[in-house]
């Protein structure tokens, strides 16, 4: 059973206001015993983000609540049975309590009635685990997310005048093993349920793999052509290889195509014009916000949760749509913990310097 959260009551600052919530509730929680064994398991390794930012985050929040603690990561780039094996390992090194973001939330229903037998807390992080209640969740709303996404989208397209007559959108979700790829694709259907532009057709990318997409997406073209008006994608991966698609059949100018995770390789696409928006889910903010849930339960405390989903006390923060027009102010002006959440120096590189100019975004 899902229960979702009322609107008035889950709505969550900023992403800066964000990290100072979390700094500064940090103080009272109660810490888990001297030297204990927390592991943080993600993914995959398509994405950037687990190096160098959702573990920096969630790490440098435990040193802080518990300095003498021993934080295990593994990264499973993608594999079902890697990620058991390191699951296994993890627990046979002692962890008390176990982050993880599965890459099958099937198979991670055994993980976690495993964890639990042996008083193991479990934080399902980022994607959940519907088949059995974790002891805790925590990540972005995933299906605000998918209709924020697709709702803008559509806004754009009214607001540009685009016909939808004899035209419609083409929406490329995330991967079907993975439960917040489809509470982003529920989100989708939401927010394009009254827009007007119909779905030609729909895709769920396996593994999000862009190369899939890519091909998905170029046989849409030689089907639709420019019936196609607009793609709905779940993520920056699935999008750049939507636009990658358009550019190799030769359509110009490519119809607009959304995003989420504010990966670099989306934001410069916003910048260049190809891509119309992304989502910006800082995620350090949701690694700290796992550490705290961990101490806490480790600590013998019950984490704060918002609502719940899947039967599970949940902690969800609201995303930030990044468009063309406020790129500058949500990524590059906006910090985390002192820091830009991206860096013009970083976006602004060759191709892209003259699009950041004309953003008025300056290295």
């Amino acid at each position: 059973m899902i229960r979702r959260p009322n609107a008035k009551l889950s709505a969550v600052p900023a992403a800066s206001a964000l990290a100072l919530g979390l700094l500064g509730g940090s103080a009272a929680m109660a810490a888990p015993p001297a030297n204990t064994t927390v592991a943080f398991l993600m993914p995959d390794q398509g994405s950037t983000r687990y190096e160098e930012h959702d573990f920096p985050g969630f790490k440098a929040e435990m040193e802080k609540l518990c300095p003498t603690c021993k934080v295990l990561y593994q990264n499973a780039n993608g594999d079902a049975t890697r990620q058991q094996q390191q699951f296994n390992s993890v627990v046979q090194q002692g962890a008390k309590a176990i982050v993880l973001d599965p890459v099958d939330s099937s198979t991670a229903v055994s993980f976690v009635k495993q964890a639990q037998s042996r008083g193991i807390k479990v934080i399902a992080y980022d994607r959940p685990i519907p088949g059995t209640p974790a002891d805790f969740y925590v990540s972005f709303d995933n299906e605000e997310i998918g209709k924020v996404i697709a709702k803008s989208l559509v806004d754009h397209l009214k607001a540009e005048k685009v016909s939808a007559s004899d035209a419609g959108l083409l929406q490329v979700n995330g991967s079907p093993t993975d439960a917040a790829a489809g509470l982003i694709k529920r989100g989708i259907h939401e927010g394009l349920a009254e827009g007007g532009y119909p779905t030609l057709a729909e895709y769920d990318t396996p593994d999000w793999q862009p190369p899939k997409a890519q091909q998905w997406v170029g046989g849409q073209v030689s089907r639709f052509g420019k019936k196609i008006v607009g793609v709905v994608a779940a993520n920056d991966g699935t999008g750049g290889a939507a636009i990658a698609a358009f550019k190799a059949a030769g359509v110009n100018p490519v119809p607009p195509v959304t995003g989420n995770d504010a990966t670099i390789a989306g934001l410069q696409l916003i910048i260049s014009g190809d891509q119309y928006n992304t989502i910006s889910k800082p995620s350090e903010i949701v690694g700290g916000a796992a550490a705290d849930a961990a101490s806490a339960l480790l600590g013998g405390e019950k984490p704060k949760a918002d609502t719940t989903l899947f039967n599970t006390p949940t902690k969800l923060f609201k995303p930030t749509l990044v468009t063309a027009e406020n790129l500058k102010a949500e990524i590059v002006d906006k910090q985390i913990n002192g820091k830009p959440i991206e860096s013009a120096s970083v976006l602004c590189t060759g191709r892209y310097a003259e699009g950041c100019k004309k953003l008025g975004i300056t290295p």
